[in-house]
């Protein structure tokens, strides 16, 4: 082997040799939680957890703060359009409550919020709101078709819309509404709603009631159900 060629073949053997440690640096996974109010990426779960609607397991969306938990849901989830937030209200050490209103001087759709898994994020539990008052499922109750669906709601010409969404998509299994009081009064409303079995275990019920200006989502009730295979 002539020098020339030598000198080819250990300049080839360094490069080779730098390709590897870069190959190799690239395998090692690393997470970054970034500051509020930014998501941060982690590891993606196999399943969704019990209690919680959202984010997704099959996401890698996670959230550091529960305000952005809390935002994310009202947009992403509900259908708010430009959502105020308030400020986090502390129940113990994992969970609380945040405040959303569709406008400065709407009615209030109370987020709740909870750290439910190990890496300390925030994940939503569901919503309450005081025009929609459901009684019918409760929460993290395992439904079956029909699902009877019985409360208390106040809303424009008295519709409620509802949405039976389960876990990984934001497409309704079924979509339907309910009539219950209007004007401000408090109504009841009863309905058996009819749904194909849905292909995983749980999902929420999205109960919203809409502006009669613009047909924005003015608030909502959201609970936890799963499903009876």
């Amino acid at each position: 082997m002539s020098k020339r060629t030598l000198a080819w073949v250990v300049a080839l053997l360094v490069v080779v040799a730098g390709l590897g440690v870069v190959i190799g640096r690239q395998t090692v996974s690393t997470t970054t939680t970034t500051s509020a109010p930014a998501p941060t990426t982690t590891t993606t779960l196999v399943e969704q957890p019990a209690t919680a609607m959202w984010p997704f397991a099959t996401s890698p969306m996670r959230f550091t703060d529960p305000l952005t938990a809390a935002y994310s849901f009202a947009v992403d989830f509900v259908g708010f359009t430009s959502p105020i937030v308030g400020a986090f209200q502390q129940g113990d050490s994992r969970s609380g409550e945040v405040p959303i209103r569709a406008t400065s001087n709407g009615p209030v759709t109370t987020v709740l919020v909870r750290q439910v898994t190990s890496d300390n994020t925030w994940w939503v539990l569901g919503a309450v709101s005081g025009a929609i008052n459901v009684t019918s499922p409760k929460a993290l109750a395992a439904i079956s078709s029909p699902v009877s669906l019985a409360g208390r709601s106040t809303a424009f010409e008295a519709v409620v819309n509802v949405d039976l969404r389960q876990d990984g998509s934001l497409t309704p299994v079924v979509r339907t509404t309910v009539m219950g009081g209007s004007m401000g009064v408090m109504g009841p409303f009863a309905k058996k709603v009819s749904f194909p079995l849905p292909s995983a275990k749980a999902g929420a019920l999205v109960f919203k009631t809409l502006s009669a200006k613009d047909g924005s989502v003015v608030e909502a009730s959201v609970m936890r159900v799963a499903f009876a295979h």
